[in-house]
């Protein structure tokens, strides 16, 4: 089940975050301003569970930003412990509700146990429709509950033992944080599409994260990524290495380097910032047209944009203004409010603007329904020309692993060639960046379509993790397996 997304939100939204601590003493707080730092990743719930010296187990979950859901001192206060999980949560799987926030927690015979996930299963539904014949009952309708129920069932005695044959069997893209009353454990999915790192504390204690990002904001030296395919167990004799799947050839989503990461992260070896601005030259290179300004269209946009400008030699601008204090657009009533709609998160910078050829810098195009936006409002403050310059290949295949967006029916690089897209989008010229230019941005010579380095999936449709729970349609689109009886 995919959630609904607002149509005015034109973009890929993020996975979820997800953050752990072990020996952190205030693990709570600690935690809190983890999940602060991975807010971008996903905005619709956060929880945290923490555990305590006397092995009792604490937690507190809500619908909201992290901030709503931890700001008052009491909330940290009531969740004692030296070891915690805490999760954001952008639900590409489940509706928004409280059952589903995570980190999910169990009971077993060998103790409490709390996992949050960040990714997607592509065998969930498979698994739960087993599960529930085997007499599960299950009480959300998150993929990430298939964990529990895997674990609850394993004949295996130990906890890491359970674990790895529960991850034995799901099929599907995921880092994940998980906390017993023996150790924090993470563990990346085997092609390692979602990211997860490793920081210790001050004190000695360890961090696991999202992003390089979560580190920072608790004072936590970066250790190292978790590989492709590894587990780690972090307890009180430091960390343990596990790898149950074998070597394998690391396929990290090429999206977390164009869009969701944070600027100011490291994804594997590679700054982010940096990264995109190499993105931007490579975009200029391949695309160059003459103009007067190169506009981001903020806030994804600027790093590319800096990059654009800088290899083309045309000056940057903020030409459009971004309103950082509006969440979604709210549900506008009639068709004349929802086209204003757009005015609350961006405004025109007239004077850098008017009368001048722009060169509008985004991130990506899903539906094309803000860029399409964006240049009219841009046109209406005095542009001479439009051209838009796009820092990814055309989106045109859905993502299976984490990130929601939308069918491929709705996805305009599936539906139109670039000529149809710029009229749609009211551009004087378009132009993406070349998967193989994009590649070369990130450090390689190329795409060896034998051999990705990256998972690119939403650009080429070559998804590199079995689609279980899906099945292809008359019309070559994908749809999900209903369960039994439906």
């Amino acid at each position: 089940m995919r959630p609904t997304i607002d149509q005015d939100d034109d973009k890929p939204h993020e996975e979820c975050g997800v953050f752990g601590v072990w020996n952190g003493g205030d693990a709570a707080a600690l935690t809190a301003l983890g999940l602060h730092a991975l807010q971008h990743r996903g905005q619709e719930a956060a929880g945290i569970v923490t555990l305590d010296e006397k092995g009792l187990f604490h937690a507190h979950k809500g619908l909201g930003l992290v901030g709503d859901n931890f700001g008052e001192a009491k909330v940290i206060a009531s969740l004692r412990g030296g070891a915690a999980v805490g999760h954001n949560r952008y639900a590409t799987t489940g509706e928004t509700a409280l059952r589903n926030v995570q980190p999910l927690y169990a009971d077993f015979e060998f103790g409490g146990f709390a996992v949050g996930h960040n990714g997607n299963l592509t065998n969930a539904a498979a698994l739960k429709r087993a599960l529930v014949r085997r007499g599960c009952l299950f009480q959300s309708t998150t993929d990430s509950e298939v964990f529990i129920h895997l674990i609850a069932i394993s004949l295996y005695s130990t906890v890491l033992d359970r674990l790895i044959d529960a991850l034995k069997q799901v099929q599907g893209a995921y880092s994940l944080v998980a906390l017993h009353n023996g150790a924090l454990i993470g563990a990346r999915d085997p092609l390692g599409v979602r990211p997860l790192v490793l920081g210790r504390l001050a004190n000695g204690g360890y961090v696991l994260a999202s992003e390089t990002c979560a580190l920072d904001i608790v004072s936590a030296e970066f250790v190292r990524d978790i590989e492709a395919g590894e587990i780690v167990v972090i307890n009180d004799e430091g960390v343990r290495s596990v790898k149950p799947f074998g070597r394998q050839e690391s396929r990290f989503c090429i999206f977390e380097y164009i869009y969701f990461a944070r600027p100011d992260s490291v994804m594997e070896g590679t700054p982010v910032y940096e990264t995109r601005k190499r993105i931007g030259a490579e975009l200029a290179r391949e695309s160059g047209v003459e103009a007067d300004v190169v506009v981001p269209v903020p806030d994804s946009g600027v790093p590319s944009a800096m990059g654009y400008a800088m290899e083309a030699g045309i000056p940057f601008e903020l030409g459009i203004i971004r309103n950082h204090y509006v969440g979604r657009t709210f549900i506008e009533p009639t068709d004349q409010i929802r086209n204003l709609g757009v005015k609350l998160k961006h405004s025109a910078n007239r004077p850098m603007l008017e009368g001048k050829r722009v060169i509008l810098v985004d991130d990506s195009i899903v539906r094309g329904t803000t860029s399409r936006k964006i240049v009219e409002m841009v046109r209406a403050a005095g542009a001479k020309e439009v051209h838009m310059r796009v820092s990814s290949p055309p989106t045109t295949h859905s993502c299976y692993y984490g990130i929601d967006t939308p069918e491929r029916s709705e996805l305009m690089a599936a539906k139109h060639d670039m000529a149809e897209m710029a009229r749609i989008i009211g551009v004087d010229s378009l132009a993406f960046i070349s998967l193989d230019g994009l590649y070369r941005a990130l450090g390689k010579p190329g795409r060896d379509p034998s051999k990705p380095d990256f998972c690119d999936a939403c650009f080429t449709g070559d998804y590199a993790i079995p689609l279980t729970d899906w099945q292809t349609n008359s019309d070559k689109q994908l749809s999900l397996l209903q369960p039994a009886g439906q």
